[in-house]
């Protein structure tokens, strides 16, 4: 094997590796702080069958602290992957995930089932439900119009992002300013705090679907970004592979949303620190943005929970966090506009 093939799996085992102690501190690190013993002696126990030496710490690490790892980790990568593959196919390094409405839809369907007093679980359901609707409505209108391109998706995008802002707003006017308005405003902020291990097990198999297909079809990210022509000429059926990764994108993109909340700038800076890092090319790029991005949400969120009394939402973190990291990006002259 050559040196320019071991460098890629060499970034990739490491940021692999970076990933899972990072998950190890962040199992450690809480309002009740424990030891790298006290992990090890309830990892051991529940994978030994023995009872555990104290049942408290393991509460709270199999029932509070891990499935909010796992799941900052899992929304994390996915997320990337999304913004990778949307800037691909939209040949626009400005292209975030949620393009296509998908964020805002979820906020309409999380701030109805707020209004309607369901439970955390209803809320999870309808924010997905209306999230894969926008983007229906978003793909239908230029296929209707019988033109399927970039920009008339963009467009529609924009038009149908707009709409689910309007009715938010109006979901918002009518809600509860005491309670409801406020539950509303901090799903939007984005949080991970009511993630249990059946709600994060019940999104996992869309987030390993949408993962799978775009891992499959990542060369074909490279050809798209060359341009609709480039690809044409290589043999690629452009409407098709742009619908699939579109889907695939998109069932990653509100399967988070649905868990989290709304989280931003996670999938527009993580494709470009993978890029920066490891190349254009697809094939690596977008499984190091994966494992960037699963390591960016985990350090936010480990930051959330610990760094006051009251956790601090994590769209507010990821923005103070994304935003100079962007600037650096744009001054470096890395991102053509």
């Amino acid at each position: 094997m050559t040196a320019t093939r071991k460098r890629p799996y060499r970034l990739l085992f490491g940021a692999l590796l970076t990933l899972i102690l990072l998950m190890g501190v962040a199992l450690c690190l809480g309002r009740y702080p424990l030891s790298l013993n006290d992990l090890t002696a309830a990892v051991t126990s529940a994978l030994t069958g023995q009872p555990a030496a104290n049942p408290v710490i393991t509460n709270i690490i199999f029932s509070l602290r891990l499935p909010r790892v796992l799941a900052a980790a899992g929304i994390g990568a996915a997320l990337a992957i999304s913004g990778i593959a949307y800037q691909s196919i939209f040949q626009n390094p400005l292209v975030s995930p949620d393009l296509l409405g998908v964020s805002n839809g979820a906020a309409v369907g999380a701030a109805l089932a707020i209004l309607l007093g369901w439970h955390t679980l209803g809320t999870q359901v309808l924010a997905l439900l209306f999230g894969l609707l926008a983007v229906t409505l978003s793909v239908s209108i230029p296929h209707f119009m019988r033109q399927m391109t970039t920009l008339s998706l963009v467009l529609a995008g924009i038009v149908i992002s707009g709409l689910m802002q309007a009715i938010l707003g109006l979901m918002k006017y009518l809600a509860d300013p005491d309670s409801q308005l406020q539950d509303i405003v901090y799903w939007q902020l984005g949080s991970l705090s009511k993630v249990t291990l059946n709600s994060f097990l019940a999104v996992l198999p869309m987030l390993l679907i949408g993962a799978i297909l775009l891992f499959v079809m990542r060369w074909r990210l490279t050809v798209l970004s060359l341009g609709d022509q480039v690809a044409q000429t290589q043999g690629v059926n452009v409407a098709r592979e742009r619908r699939w990764i579109i889907l695939s994108a998109t069932i990653l993109t509100a399967a988070s949303v649905c868990l989290s909340g709304t989280i931003g700038w996670i999938g527009l800076i993580v494709p470009h620190m993978a890029r920066l890092v490891i190349g254009q090319n697809a094939k690596w790029s977008l499984p190091l943005a994966g494992l960037i991005g699963a390591i960016f949400l985990l350090v936010v969120d480990t930051l959330a929970r610990t760094l006051s009394a009251g956790e601090i939402p994590l769209s507010i973190l990821t923005g103070f966090i994304g935003t100079p990291i962007f600037i650096y990006i744009l001054l470096s002259r890395k991102v053509t506009l």
